[in-house]
């Protein structure tokens, strides 16, 4: 782990990603080093804090017009930037703001063996009719972005040749979205900010780039005129060279990060599958109390896939039931510990492992 001063410049760089910020908090390099490919289109700079003036035509805390993007202030001038290494595994730059009545600290952290950059955003909110923006242009050529939603992911184009593109100036995304171009992309995760603009831009020395925002906070006055007031703490992921595998595990890693718990052996994990493009959303015990487990499951990857389902525990059987835990007539069923399953692009599989007369998991 590298973290150094240099020129006015703070470099962090873990041999898996490189990032250079300026006196001004801005990255002004982004290096995906596998690679080599620099992420940031030329002249261009990262964590660009923007603030728009919102003021709705209708129903102000639930509208976002068109209009807004006419006016907008670029805040690019920070009260301080310092590196603060917080050891041999992690180094991070905190960056202080303040505009109008309110202020933000970041936190640009780079952690040991981690391909993302982490971005925690304390902002202390107190405008009116404002909109608050955190931009990234990227230096990839993509005709669409794909956002999560529940249990997969949808398309929008990025660029504006019809009505309908027009209107998608605001689109939502649950914990990621995700650019890119045949061969590379880039993925961003958040933990709780759902409003992103996704738009093509020129690039400097010919063809086009792809800027994503996202919508951090907004000021409305009607019907609460204290909404979003006070303090919030934000968090970004910014996984460079990712697919969109990579980007559905870094919305995971960023809502649901890993809890250390000391015991004296290691633990087998209860279910495991096959696939990495299947993900384990939920394991529980049954509703019927029979010591049964539970196991719910999706393909993210939008596409036909064979996946074996193990347990991790002596299991008499699987089988593929309904959402309410019920087993419908002609279900895929077998003995013992594994279940070979053929997935359709998205689809949402529930399945029983019948806990073994010998030892029943709860009872």
């Amino acid at each position: 782990m590298r973290a150094v001063e240099n020129g006015g410049e703070i470099l962090l760089d873990n041999r898996l990603v490189r990032l250079s910020i300026d006196r001004r908090g801005l990255i002004t390099s982004l290096v995906d080093v596998p690679s080599g490919r620099q992420v940031l289109p030329p002249g261009a700079t990262g964590n660009l804090l923007q603030l728009h003036r919102d003021i709705p035509n209708h129903w102000d805390a639930w509208d976002i017009d068109r209009h807004y993007l006419r006016d907008v202030v670029d805040l690019d001038v920070a009260q301080s930037v310092s590196l603060e290494v917080a050891g041999p595994d992690q180094a991070s730059v905190r960056v202080v703001r303040s505009f109008g009545n309110s202020t933000v600290e970041q936190e640009i952290c780079l952690a040991r063996g981690a391909r993302a950059v982490d971005l925690t955003n304390r902002i202390d909110w107190h405008e009116r009719q404002k909109l608050l923006k955190l931009a990234f242009p990227l230096d990839v050529a993509a005709d669409r972005s794909a956002s999560e939603t529940q249990f997969g992911h949808v398309f929008r184009a990025t660029h504006t040749n019809t009505s309908w593109e027009v209107a998608k100036f605001e689109i939502c995304a649950h914990r990621w979205i995700h650019v890119g171009e045949p061969g590379f992309g880039v993925a961003i995760a958040n933990d709780s900010t759902y409003g992103h603009d996704v738009f093509q831009t020129p690039r400097a020395g010919g063809g086009t780039c792809t800027t994503v925002r996202l919508t951090l906070l907004r000021a409305p006055l009607y019907p609460d005129p204290s909404a979003d007031q006070g303090r919030h703490t934000l968090r970004v992921s910014i996984v460079p060279g990712a697919g969109v595998g990579d980007a559905v595990r870094a919305g995971y890693a960023i809502n649901l990060p890993w809890r250390t718990v000391r015991g004296s052996r290691a633990v087998a994990p209860i279910v495991s599958v096959s696939d990495p493009g299947v993900v384990v959303e939920a394991v529980k015990l049954a509703e019927d109390r029979s010591g049964d487990v539970i196991m719910r499951l999706y393909e993210s990857m939008g596409r036909r896939t064979a996946v074996t389902v193990s347990a991790g525990f002596d299991a008499a059987g699987a089988t593929v039931t309904d959402l309410l835990e019920r087993t419908p007539t002609g279900s895929t069923a077998t003995q013992g510990r594994d279940l070979g399953l053929q997935l359709r692009p998205f689809e949402l599989i529930t399945i029983r492992f019948s806990a073994s007369t010998e030892r029943r998991i709860g009872r």
